[in-house]
């Protein structure tokens, strides 16, 4: 069947605040044109992030009413732990409050002054984790990843031969861990294939290194694999992820994403004397090792989305439905991440406004004229967040379209498609912009513009 049809029927609905252009003007020009400072209330259609966004569902709320809210010891926490260890077969499981503490936990730990961490892309905060420890971070994509148009299946993949480069040149013992972001987000959403995985853990046997996964998409990449790779399609989903999960030595995931929930992280480990390490940290800044600085309840949602998330008619639906935004997309002349991402549809801002050059945020321009003509909001993947701060601006300049799961209608995606195809026939009209106020790190959260 051609029509995409969602796995699940509509039980509570949430009223959308609808807003004038004339409204949206003076929202913009109050939030110094960084949708991050827009009130949510604001907002039609918001595409901002997948993360902590989406729906939960009914077992997942009749969940959170059988929590177990004891600090220590609760049953909510063996639940979860039991549902980490049976998808992923990591016996040592530590819950965090959300992905970037788990990042945080770990590198404080493995990172420090003259370290090396590879990875495929580092995404904002794992970057910002790395370098806050002194290590240095360093992406390590194949070439397809860096041509907006190439469809390769697997733009996600990083470079084997760039990373045993890399660690020859700068010694295996500065190379704490090899770091593989599945999907790579800050590259498309692209997907990262098994063999890739199988590479890398190949290298890093040969090296002594660790290897770690950052997998808040884990079930989306590993249903591209059953798609795309060869010899995959008979397998099931849960299988893939197991196996992608055996590949590595740890692993790092926000909750918010492929667990589908509004808050919540985790830490996978296999070394003992790491996780009695993190264990440690864990207490010191999260909490007791058993809720890691959740509730009872967030601990019992978490557990019921990760198995949620396995099941293949809703990858299915989740995915298809993904590609139907950026095929509207295609067929309007809009350049896009192709083929297009998991939980993402990412713009060519390059493409869409080449009047404008990256010293002037052509992303942020196009996330602006977006919310200025139909209030929809998303974020810019791009020099905003990559540039400053003496890094060199990124290969691309992207615009991401991020899909809440189990969130908006096909119809909600049409009303995308048409506000960027307005916006993309006005693009001419775009300006560029320049920062006035910026903090030291994680700019594209609370800096300030203007508009040239």
């Amino acid at each position: 069947m051609k029509t995409i049809i969602e796995p699940f029927k509509i039980k509570v609905v949430e009223p959308i605040h609808m807003t004038t252009p004339e409204q949206r003007e003076g929202v913009l020009q109050e939030a110094g044109f960084n949708l991050f400072l827009v009130k949510a209330r604001d907002v039609l259609i918001d595409l901002l992030t997948d993360s902590g966004t989406g729906a939960m569902s009914s077992e997942q709320w009749a969940g959170i009413m059988r929590a177990d809210e004891s600090y220590a010891g609760a049953e909510s926490f063996y639940r979860f732990e039991r549902q980490m260890q049976e998808i992923t077969g990591f016996t040592h499981v530590l819950p965090t409050h959300q992905g970037r503490a788990s990042e945080r936990i770990l590198f404080e730990l493995i990172g420090g002054a003259g370290k090396v961490v590879p990875n495929n892309a580092h995404f904002d905060t794992t970057r910002a984790n790395v370098e806050h420890s002194g290590a240095e971070p360093v992406d390590l994509p194949i070439d397809e990843a860096k041509d907006p148009k190439n469809r390769h299946p697997f733009k996600g993949n990083i470079n084997l031969q760039t990373l045993e480069d890399l660690i020859g040149r700068v010694g295996a013992d500065r190379v704490p861990a090899v770091m593989v972001t599945v999907t790579n987000n800050s590259g498309g959403g692209q997907p990262v294939s098994l063999e890739n995985l199988r590479g890398v853990r190949a290298i890093c046997d040969r090296h002594g290194i660790p290897f770690f996964l950052d997998a808040c998409r884990f079930a989306e990449n590993a249903w591209f694999i059953k798609m795309r790779e060869e010899g995959q399609g008979d397998r099931s989903v849960r299988d893939i992820v197991r196996e992608m999960f055996d590949l590595a030595d740890g692993a790092t995931i926000s909750a918010k994403k492929d667990g589908i929930v509004n808050i919540g992280g985790v830490l996978l480990l296999r070394d003992d004397a790491l996780f009695q390490n993190a264990t440690n940290l864990l207490i010191l800044t999260e909490g007791y090792v058993t809720y890691g600085g959740l509730a009872g309840r967030d601990l019992e949602a978490m557990a019921r989305g990760f198995e949620e998330v396995l099941r293949e008619d809703y990858l299915d639906y989740r995915i298809r439905s993904t590609a139907y935004l950026g095929n509207q997309l295609t067929e309007a002349g809009i350049a896009i991440v192709e083929p297009p991402g998991g939980h993402a549809i990412y713009v060519d801002a390059k493409a869409f406004c080449p009047h404008i050059p990256p010293a002037e945020f052509p992303g942020q321009a196009v996330v602006a004229g977006l919310y200025r003509i139909g209030g929809v909001r998303a974020v810019e993947i791009g020099s905003v967040m990559f540039g400053g701060g003496g890094h060199a601006p990124p290969a691309m300049e992207l615009v991401r379209l991020a899909m809440p799961r189990r969130v908006y209608t096909q119809s909600h995606i049409d009303y995308v498609a048409e506000a960027m195809s307005e916006l993309h026939a006005r693009r001419d009209t775009l300006r560029g912009l320049r920062i006035v106020d910026e903090p030291p790190a994680l700019r594209h959260f609370t800096a300030r513009f203007e508009e040239l």
